[in-house]
């Protein structure tokens, strides 16, 4: 998509307010993904040095699949929020190091919805700090993505379960099967 304009971004983002947990509401995924996850959800954890770390989960048949990883501003001089963000993979030996695009592209005034993509509009989330989000509030995001030049057809929304995810006796799939099924679409 050479030649379009850069994607708007929210500026001066408080990355102590932006930590913590986001549920995903909607997304245009990565292929780092797994396709059939259900209660996708990041957590966000601002370290002393400015970096976040950060850890993304989904359930994939009832299996708690997970990653970690660390961003960073892109370029902290700049009031743009503009992160880059680094993981480790394949989940089960991290010895390859995956960095890419975080640029939040609309933000609640109190930090309880976010519109998230990537400059060459490959992927985009919808968060929210909880599981479920207004329709109204859906709708104004998607259309702000579609604004921006995002192919909104190819989002889809996450199925989010308030049962599970928040038990401590989770089954987790420790071996990073889900990643290598991602490679394939699965």
């Amino acid at each position: 998509m050479g030649g379009e304009k850069d994607l708007n971004v929210v500026q001066n983002v408080d990355l102590t307010r932006y930590q913590g947990r986001w549920y995903e509401i909607a997304s245009n995924p990565t292929r780092f993904q797994p396709s059939r996850g259900s209660n996708s959800r990041a957590t966000y954890t601002l370290q002393e040095d400015q970096t976040v770390e950060v850890l993304n989960e989904t359930w994939v048949n009832n299996k708690r699949s997970y990653i970690t990883g660390k961003a960073w501003k892109a370029d902290p001089a700049s009031p743009d929020a503009k992160l880059k963000v680094r993981f480790m993979v394949p989940p089960f030996l991290p010895v390859i190091p995956v960095t890419g695009d975080y640029w939040v592209m609309k933000l609640d005034a109190d930090y309880q919805w976010a519109l998230v993509g990537v400059p060459d509009r490959t992927s985009l989330w919808v968060l929210s700090r909880t599981q479920e989000m207004s329709e109204e509030t859906y709708k104004e995001l998607v259309e702000h993505a579609a604004n921006e030049g995002y192919d909104v057809s190819k989002l889809h929304k996450t199925e989010q379960n308030p049962e599970v995810g928040e038990g401590e006796e989770e089954s987790t799939d420790r071996a990073g099967a889900w990643w290598v099924k991602s490679l394939f679409g699965k």
